[in-house]
């Protein structure tokens, strides 16, 4: 099943295409890592995909559902968007701000419930936070406030995740358990999109790689075929090498 369909998207903004005539789909399980050079169109494609931008012209389904009109509630329950920048106006607790992913799960305004609170201790731990839960959001490190948002996507408990750059900032050994998760979330009927300019881990934790290039969907496929096609070599003006350690894992750099 599809949980992700993109069909002749384009997305205009300031009158200008950014996102040009974009189709593809993300099934069940599916783990799909989104490079490309900056400017190229990933975070527009990505915020068009979790409803925030309406498409100039095509179709944009998640679960059956066009997420620029469905209630946000309702989107919210299928779906968990991470943006590239997080900001917060008031001094949350760590725990305060994994727990907003839970909002469209909860009924009115209350407390959080013990299902809200065990979801939000999870992904504490799996994300690597759980003993900063009681430290104010404002005052952590970039990385540990990035880990934190993690978090509060995977509190969300939604079928889909859309992450623009959620290892930014991260330490190898951070960034590397991040992907680690994720692929994890995906192997056990998730779908993630995942923006990313680090390719050794999209190359390592991708099943499917999208090479998007002046708002194209340039090159599609299995990431090591990706990295090594012309189009990729076009992109970013620069030969990305695919090679292989002698355990067998492979890894990608700049030629």
């Amino acid at each position: 099943m599809a949980h992700l369909h993109l069909h002749d998207v384009s997305v205009a903004l300031g009158g200008r295409d950014v996102v040009r005539e974009v189709s593809a789909e993300v099934r069940a399980g599916e783990l799909v890592v989104v490079v490309g050079p900056n400017g190229a169109g990933k975070t527009t494609l990505l915020r068009a995909m979790a409803g925030l931008l309406a498409p100039r012209t095509g179709t944009i389904r998640v679960l059956g559902r066009d997420p620029a009109r469905a209630p946000r509630r309702v989107i919210a329950r299928d779906l968990a968007y991470l943006p590239q920048h997080y900001d917060l106006a008031f001094p949350f607790a760590v725990e305060e701000v994994v727990l907003l992913g839970r909002y469209a799960r909860q009924r009115g305004i209350g407390l959080a419930s013990d299902d809200d609170l065990a979801a939000a201790r999870r992904a504490m731990a799996a994300c690597g936070v759980a003993d900063l839960a009681g430290r104010r959001f404002d005052a952590l490190s970039g990385g540990e406030a990035r880990r934190a948002i993690v978090a509060q996507a995977l509190c969300q408990e939604a079928r889909c995740l859309l992450l623009d750059e959620p290892t930014a900032g991260l330490d190898p050994a951070h960034a590397r358990a991040i992907f680690a998760l994720l692929r994890a979330h995906c192997d056990a009927g998730a779908t993630a999109v995942v923006v990313t300019h680090d390719l050794d881990l999209a190359l390592r934790h991708g099943g499917m790689m999208w090479l998007i290039a002046d708002g194209r969907l340039a090159a599609r496929g299995n990431p090591a075929h990706v990295l090594a096609a012309a189009e990729t070599r076009g992109a970013f003006g620069v030969a990305i090498h695919v090679g292989a350690l002698p355990s067998g894992a492979k890894f990608a750099v700049p030629a």
